[in-house]
């Protein structure tokens, strides 16, 4: 009998594990020989993924670009047909607003660390005294504090504040690297773990005692191997990155999958090798599970199966965030769309908005002659003042900031708010150490029983693939 195969949860990681575990076991162009249940609590799937027509234009709610120099999320794409969607910003240019202006970001960051600091001088992001303590970085020649551990998953994980303001300075951090960072997780990038928000810093940071040296080696070693740094380094999809997760859902229809919304599971106890799952129109029998929840309703789910996991995964703290989706005349801004949009350093901090993409100016399907689409970011975590406006009152306060950075001075065509509450999972230093805790935890428990998602092994749309796709491989290994 073909084992049945429940994933908890219906986002991106969810998805994912579901069409593989499906795929996996379907000879080609017939039905799989698994029988999966998808169980979301949600009226739709794709949880933090979503896109709406907003001023003629399909526009992301949530994410609107995945990692391409990582193959998991083009690679997906292209199996499920969607090759001829994907499309890169038309400029991977970007600037900061600081010291009182826009200003481009100079070419060289690496997460934005500079390894040219004459573009970093000329950039006017950072003052001299700064440009200058972070040159002191090039004749270290012995550890501050030794570098990070070896095994940076475990106890000697640090933060990257600890890291860059210790090399580089508290402007380089300060003005670069936490609001870039801040841009993908909302967070506090002095509490960030190092190796979970910032691998590639992690790994330099153990080569050698001068950070920019490390890195400058790193981009040599990558051009020698033949690394265009031409490449796009992100990829969307013209119809929106809803797309991805709409043809995940019809494609699991197809293999033979269900998918059930509205479906929240309020209690998982295993029996008689069976687990359980207890919804409010029923128990749900299954062989297997992926658990592929945040970080909460997951800890209530585990607790009984994983405590120690489960405790820690209910430490977790995350960010709520607002997108501001604004349509604008091109007229009424003062500055030129000449790049892919901006973000705030931590010195210069506005009432609202914290990021904003020009998306009309970064993606050619939503380019247009007379009017741009801006994608406003609000909200950070340990600052919720801007999300506790209403809506009208958040709309007025972004008018306010754009009037400031980009010297708009006519109200907006049209503007969308969505809010996402509890979005962006903060991981700690050692966070890695715990989620290898949490899998050993339920390795060496009732068989049959994995977790994926964001609050993980990493939030971005190809980390959660590429967790699904490791979910289903893992159940598959134990037989299911």
């Amino acid at each position: 009998m073909s084992p049945h195969v429940v994933v908890i949860g219906a986002g991106i990681a969810g998805l994912t594990a579901a069409y593989s575990l499906l795929a996996d076991a379907t000879a080609p162009g017939g039905r799989s020989s698994r029988n999966v249940t998808v169980l979301e609590a949600t009226a739709r799937v794709g949880g933090r993924i979503q896109s709406g027509e907003f001023a003629g234009h399909t526009v992301d709610c949530g994410a609107d670009a995945f990692l391409a120099r990582v193959p998991d999320a083009v690679d997906l794409c292209r199996e499920l047909g969607l090759a001829h969607l994907l499309t890169s910003p038309v400029s991977s240019s970007a600037g900061v607003w600081t010291r009182g202006g826009l200003h481009r970001l100079p070419g060289g960051l690496v997460l934005g660390v500079p390894t040219d600091l004459e573009a970093l001088a000329a950039s006017g992001i950072i003052s001299p005294d700064g440009v200058a303590r972070a040159a002191l970085d090039l004749d270290r020649t012995e550890w501050i504090d030794g570098p990070p551990g070896p095994d940076p998953d475990g106890v000697d994980d640090q933060s990257v504040g600890w890291l860059i303001r210790s090399r580089l300075g508290d402007e380089v951090f300060e003005r670069l690297v936490a609001p870039l960072l801040a841009g993908v997780n909302a967070g506090d990038a002095d509490k960030l773990s190092l190796a979970a928000g910032a691998g590639q810093l992690a790994s330099a940071a153990r080569i050698h005692p001068s950070l920019i040296v490390s890195l400058r080696r790193q981009l040599e070693t990558a051009r020698a191997a033949g690394a265009d740094p031409a490449a796009p380094v992100f990829n969307g999809l013209s119809g929106g990155t809803q797309l991805l997760t709409d043809t995940l859902h019809t494609r699991i229809l197809e293999l033979g999958g269900e998918v059930r919304l509205s479906a929240p599971v309020t209690g998982l106890h295993h029996s008689d090798g069976q687990w359980l799952m207890e919804t409010p129109s029923g128990a749900v029998a299954a062989d297997a599970v992926v658990l592929a929840l945040p970080a909460a309703p997951a800890a209530g789910l585990l607790a009984e199966h994983a405590p120690q996991g489960a405790a820690d995964l209910a430490r977790l703290e995350y960010a709520s965030v607002a997108m501001i989706t604004v349509a604008v005349q091109r007229h009424a801004l003062g500055c030129d769309l000449d790049g892919s949009g901006f973000l705030v350093a931590l010195t210069d901090r506005l009432p609202a908005l914290t990021a904003c993409s020009w998306a009309s100016s970064k993606w050619a399907h939503l380019a247009d002659p007379d009017v741009a689409i801006l994608r406003v970011s609000a909200g950070r975590h340990g600052d919720t003042a801007a999300l506790e406006l209403d809506d009208h009152a958040l709309a007025a306060a972004i008018h306010h900031d754009l009037g400031t950075t980009m010297g708009l001075d006519e109200p907006f065509v049209a503007c969308r708010i969505t809010r996402w509450n509890d979005a962006l999972p903060q991981f700690r230093a050692g966070h890695l150490g715990r989620v290898r805790a949490l899998h050993d935890e339920l390795m060496a428990g009732s068989a049959g029983l994995t977790v994926a998602g964001a609050a993980h092994e990493g939030l971005g749309i190809p980390a959660c693939i590429r967790q699904g796709r490791k979910a289903a491989l893992d159940l598959a290994e134990q037989g299911f």
